[in-house]
């Protein structure tokens, strides 16, 4: 059988890997198809398709889309997108501005807490990758004001939490309806994260043809369920490890091997 992995991440956003480091890892994890779905860019595709030729193994071009809907943070993956498209580069750079500004809120609230982040040391992190929270609270385990970036983002910088700030510029509506101009497909990334299954029928209507079932936060229970939700509304199945490298080393590359048959499934619901 062959299996995939269908959400991963580089140096291009958050993630430690560079492509080549990533497809050579995925292969050896043992794993015939993989999707690198960076934050907010694209910028990664094109030199993991150059090595995935060495290496035998099947790039999906795809993209992790962050909007906002009444302050909740949503993620759209979006799959066999246009990659080269000119107006999704300039949605992007859009983005990125976006995720910079947004990342000297969060050291402002973190210093009324009393901690004191220099925001240079975020961007000296991320490089020339877009600039996220997991950046954060690399700089704020390097500068020793937390233990590890799982107590960053439980105390400080995690969704509610008093340092969060979420200010994305995009609606799912707008996020979904790129990835759909681009010729792709969107999926609702991690929807146990959403806890509210009105609003995910909500963002199906909005054009999201399918769930992330498979996911390591997961449980079987939930797997379950969302396998029932996807079927009861003929949505699409994908799935995938979400690995970021040393970035979050608990999650391996090929922890989720979706079997090759639903990456299938999602060729054939971009060509229609």
């Amino acid at each position: 059988m062959k299996f995939a992995d269908l959400h991963l991440h580089t140096i291009f956003s958050d993630g430690t890997y560079t492509p080549e480091e990533l497809v050579k890892a995925s292969k050896k994890a043992g794993l015939s198809a993989i999707s690198i779905a960076d934050h907010d860019t694209v910028d990664a595709i094109i030199p993991s398709l150059k090595i995935a030729q060495k290496e035998d193994i099947e790039i999906i071009p795809g993209i992790e889309l962050t909007a906002e809907h009444e302050g909740l943070e949503v993620h759209i993956l979006g799959y066999c997108i246009d990659y080269t498209n000119k107006r999704l580069q300039e949605k992007l750079d859009f983005l990125g501005k976006n995720r910079r500004e947004r990342i000297y809120k969060i050291v402002d609230k973190l210093a009324a807490l009393d901690l004191k982040l220099d925001p240079e040391a975020v961007f000296e992190i991320a490089s020339e990758g877009t600039v996220g929270r997991l950046h954060i609270a690399r700089a704020m385990v390097k500068e020793r004001i937390v233990k590890s970036t799982a107590e960053a983002f439980s105390r400080y910088i995690g969704d509610k939490c008093p340092a969060y700030v979420c200010g994305f510029r995009f609606s799912p509506a707008e996020a979904i309806g790129l990835i759909k101009e681009m010729g792709g497909v969107a999926i609702l990334a991690h929807p146990y994260l959403i806890r509210n299954d009105e609003l995910i029928l909500e963002f199906v209507k909005q054009g999201v043809a399918g769930l992330e079932v498979y996911y390591p936060e997961h449980t079987q229970s939930m797997i379950n369920y969302y396998l029932g939700l996807a079927k009861k509304h003929n949505l699409l199945v994908t799935g995938g490890s979400d690995c970021h490298g040393k970035a979050k080393p608990e999650v391996k590359i090929g922890m989720i091997k979706l079997p090759y048959e639903l990456v299938e499934k999602l060729k054939e619901a971009r060509r229609k």
